[in-house]
Formats: C-alpha cells, structure tokens, sequence
C-alpha cells in the first residue's frame, strides 16, 4: 500500500511538472505572439491631434517592414487598413466586403502588381482613420485578395495630405 501511494505521488509530481512546463510555454507564447502581432501593426489604437488651424492629423508608425499599417473602420465596421498610394481605389478583400456587408456592384478590370483582374466596384458610406473620416469612398471587392488587410488607396488619400517623414507617415484632413 506504501509503495502504491509513493508511485501515486510521484506520478502526480511528474504530470505537475509536466503542467507547469505546459502553461510556462503557453504563456510565452502568448506573450511573443504580441510583441510580435505589436511589430506588424503598430498603429492599433490611433490618436488624432487637433491642429491649430482646425485640420486634425494621423501620425502612423511604419511596421517593422516598413509598411504602413492601421487599424480603422468602414461603415462604421473595424478593420485593418494597409496604406496604399500606389492603389487608385481602396481595395477590399472578399472575404472581409462579406464580413462587413457591402455589395458587389459591376464588375471593372484593374490592373495590378501582377497583371489585369475584375474585381467588383462598391461604395462606401464612411471611410474613417482615426478621427479622420471620408465619406461616400469609390472601392472594389476583390475576389482574390487573400487576407484581412484592406489596401488603402488614393479614393480615400486624395483628397488628404499625406507625408513620409522618418519612418512616420502623416495623415492630416
């Protein structure tokens, strides 16, 4: 009977360390998984500054590969925008224009990085970065864009000046 608790003591000893060990890793990984989630988007909670004369202004962080990447919304609805000059329209994936309920107008051929595609022309009530909001936004639905990032082209820039200065961008309305 001495031997059956000793073997039963040491067994739960074992499986407590085990467990310790499980929870350490599951903590770490928990922990990286934010700094590194912090470094792809460093502009998660934006602070807009009201300027003297009235204009407000969006400062953005570069990520750690130097693209500019923030969290917004459209229609009211959240998102992550990536910020794209180069975009004449803001771009969005099909998965997150289903998520957020817009719907899919004609279709229109673009031309991309990788050659011409369709993708489906859409409006958008309000495009807002920080405080900085634009209404009544040309789009596109885009059937083969993969992912939750939402390019953010010149429909919504055009209109805003933008600057790249240091490793920060500057968005002022």
């Amino acid at each position: 009977m001495a031997n059956q608790q000793r073997d039963l003591a040491a067994d739960m000893g074992k499986w407590m360390f085990v467990l310790v060990w499980v929870i350490g890793i599951a903590m770490l990984t928990q922990f990286f998984s934010k700094i590194l989630d912090d470094k792809r988007n460093p502009n998660k909670s934006l602070t807009t500054l009201e300027m003297e004369d009235g204009s407000k202004q969006v400062v953005l962080r570069g990520s750690q590969h130097g693209h500019y990447i923030a969290n917004g919304k459209i229609n009211q609805q959240d998102v992550v925008f990536l910020v794209d000059t180069g975009a004449s329209l803001v771009s969005v994936p099909e998965g997150v224009a289903t998520r957020i309920g817009l719907v899919r107008g004609a279709p229109m051929s673009v031309m991309t990085a990788n050659g011409s595609i369709t993708t489906y022309a859409t409006q958008l009530d309000s495009v807002s970065l920080g405080d900085i909001t634009v209404e009544n936004v040309r789009a596109g639905i885009n059937p083969y864009m993969q992912g939750q990032e939402i390019l953010l082209g010149m429909s919504f820039l055009r209109d805003l000046s933008v600057t790249h200065e240091n490793g920060m961008l500057t968005v002022r309305q």
